[in-house]
């Protein structure tokens, strides 16, 4: 497969937190005491294809780590990843769009 240029010039922050995440899925993995051939039978994809998303490999789809992340019972977590409620930048960026006062409607005049 030929490698796409987005995939290489993903930031390093980038990187080291898809690393941490797959270190995460292995390490709930073993906890349940899962093997990987067990979790790929399960989320219907190869047992090479999860060490890649346990390695961090961002070549991995964000649905086999969706599946991988429901197989360890973690749902609600990657439900609140991106969660509007806890964007402070959004916030703050909205914030500084709030108008300066808010004037009331016009009267029509009679």
């Amino acid at each position: 497969m030929k490698a796409s240029p987005a995939l290489a010039a993903l930031p390093l922050p980038v990187r080291r937190a898809l690393a941490k995440l797959g270190e995460d899925l292995a390490a709930a993995r073993k906890r349940r005491r899962m093997t990987m051939a067990v979790m790929a039978e399960r989320a219907f994809v190869t047992r090479q294809t999860v060490a890649r998303a346990e390695h961090g490999d961002p070549g991995v789809s964000i649905g086999i780590y969706a599946t991988i992340i429901f197989m360890l019972g973690m749902t609600e977590r990657l439900a609140a990843l991106v969660d509007a409620s806890a964007d402070r930048l959004g916030v703050m960026l909205q914030d500084e769009r709030l108008p300066k006062r808010v004037r009331g409607a016009r009267r029509p005049r009679p």
